[in-house]
């Protein structure tokens, strides 16, 4: 499959899988920065993607986001929806600075990735009967 993305700063490359059994893309930082203590940002990744029709795109940490830069993805992951695509509509990570120090941002840092999920739309359709009994939700297995 092939997906169109548009760079807004073309010297930086394209996204690309870095090994054979990578089911995400890497997402850099398009622009150097610092991101406060406590503070939330908004790094651009560089790119606007057309989604695939019967697709999304999640958007998730690298798994050494955390331990290298202290920051975190405080909404966990990034939904990107099918008409997420106008020209400015460039992918951004939304990052929290938890530690007490300044974090460096350098240009080109890669700090997410990308992962492309098939989705199916359903119909919804109203019940009035019971579906079952109550499993009480929250660690309820760990009884």
């Amino acid at each position: 499959m092939e997906v169109f993305v548009k760079r807004i700063d073309e010297t930086l490359d394209l996204p690309k899988y870095e090994s054979e059994g990578a089911v995400g893309f890497d997402l850099v930082c398009r622009d150097s920065t610092q991101i406060n203590p406590n503070s939330i940002a908004l790094l651009p990744s560089n790119l606007v993607v057309k989604v695939p029709k019967e697709y999304m795109l999640m958007l998730a940490p690298r798994s050494s986001l955390f331990k290298k830069k202290g920051l975190i993805m405080p909404n966990s992951v990034g939904i990107i929806d099918q008409d997420y695509c106008g020209d400015n509509d460039e992918l951004l990570l939304q990052v929290y600075n938890i530690t007490n120090n300044i974090v460096n941002i350098k240009r080109g840092e890669k700090l997410g990735q990308g992962i492309f999920v098939k989705i199916k739309k359903i119909k919804f359709k109203e019940s009035k009967s019971k579906f079952g009994e109550n499993r009480g939700g929250f660690g309820s297995t760990d009884k």
